[in-house]
């Protein structure tokens, strides 16, 4: 409680803040009265959120879970494909797969960055596949795998260019997803501008949020394109007639949604700033402990450290519930990661690879407080 300015009652794992245009922008939208599907601020924010993340292109979506999966989509995923993805993800990451009629195919992480391991992933790759026609496929199952989406794991960069390399060796499109790194770079490039497409989330827990909502970013403007087609239910441009040419989606971002998002945005740099000084605050707190480390920025990337994380010592790691009931009970948010997706019966059959770091790191990893406005309370 030292640590967070000891604030009185309990404290969240993360909550959002409003402290810009927000009600202007709001006010502004429904004297408008347009808030529903299309207006000016969903316009706005597209081009905001493109420019956040260094991309030409931006699609407001309804949430992160659209977002991902209509950029799969475009970039190629068709039913019967398999996906490799982490199994040290949020369920909507397999989701999203199982939406499209793909099958999710898990890769381990590593421990430097919490997502995808671009040499697990190539020693998999080499052991169970082979090259047909030019693609890629499961030698034990038959089915190509067409893509690789690395998730950029509580806003720590995937190491991008040692992955870039394997997915060009074996022909795999990259889809980001970076539904927790707004804001996060690696190598002086955000993160959601280094995969032909990328998918972001807006959700309430996020570092910025729009109620509810996602993005798709990308340099490619056919794919921008198609991505806003399918998501604005394939409808073709006519002053009356409804004609739809695909089977799309009704994953539009409303106007008063987008609204909120353009006020949010404009407080990015700053929500940035607050969120590093915390994590810093508790990397200084646990220095030398013999039991625990906070995780930090991989080497040559800078994290948005959405939520700042406790990894306990193999030799402490029968004591993560214990941590998670001292700190729940002291009225402090904290929480586990996610159950290893290929740990729950829904995805127990899909193809993976060996997930020893996966299992290991999800048996010692903790969550804790990480709002923003905690850095206030801790300077």
């Amino acid at each position: 409680m030292a640590l967070l300015g000891a604030p009185d009652g309990f404290v969240p794992l993360h909550e959002p803040e409003f402290n810009g245009d927000e009600e202007a922008l709001l006010l502004d939208c429904v004297r408008s009265g347009w808030v529903s599907s299309v207006g000016a601020y969903v316009d706005r924010f597209e081009k905001d959120i493109a420019r956040a993340c260094d991309t030409n292109h931006g699609v407001a979506v309804v949430n992160g879970t659209a977002a991902l999966e209509v950029a799969m989509r475009v970039a190629g995923v068709t039913p019967g494909d398999e996906v490799l993805t982490p199994s040290f993800t949020f369920i909507a990451t397999a989701n999203a797969v199982s939406h499209l009629g793909a099958v999710p195919h898990f890769v381990d992480v590593e421990q430097a960055t919490l997502g995808l391991d671009p040499d697990a992933l190539r020693r998999h790759l080499e052991k169970v596949t082979q090259q047909r026609d030019g693609q890629t496929y499961n030698a034990e199952t038959g089915r190509r795998i067409s893509c690789v989406v690395p998730m950029h794991t509580f806003g720590h960069p995937v190491d991008m260019t040692r992955l870039a390399q394997v997915a060009e060796e074996f022909g795999l499109v990259v889809v980001e997803d970076a539904a927790e790194a707004l804001g996060s770079r690696f190598k002086n490039r955000a993160c959601g501008s280094y995969g032909r497409v990328a998918a972001l989330s807006f959700n309430g827990n996020k570092i910025l949020t729009t109620g509810g909502g996602g993005a798709i970013v990308t340099d490619d403007a056919e794919l921008a394109a198609h991505a806003k087609h399918l998501s604005t239910t394939a409808k073709t441009k006519h002053r009356w007639s409804f004609v739809h040419d695909e089977i799309g989606y009704n994953y539009r971002m409303p106007n008063i949604n987008a609204a909120l998002g353009v006020a949010q945005l404009a407080q990015l740099e700053t929500r940035l700033e607050q969120k590093r000084a915390l994590a810093h605050r508790y990397m200084k707190a646990f220095a030398g402990h013999p039991d625990l480390a906070i995780m930090s920025e991989p080497e040559g990337a800078r994290s948005n450290y959405w939520l700042n994380t406790l990894i306990l010592a193999p030799h402490a790691a029968s004591a993560r519930d214990t941590v998670l009931d001292c700190l729940n009970t002291a009225g402090l948010n904290a929480r586990p990661v996610w159950d290893p997706l290929h740990t729950l019966a829904i995805y127990a059959d899909c193809p993976r690879g060996d997930l020893s770091v996966t299992e290991d790191l999800a048996a010692r990893v903790v969550n804790v407080p990480s709002s923003a406005l905690l850095a206030a309370r801790t300077s």
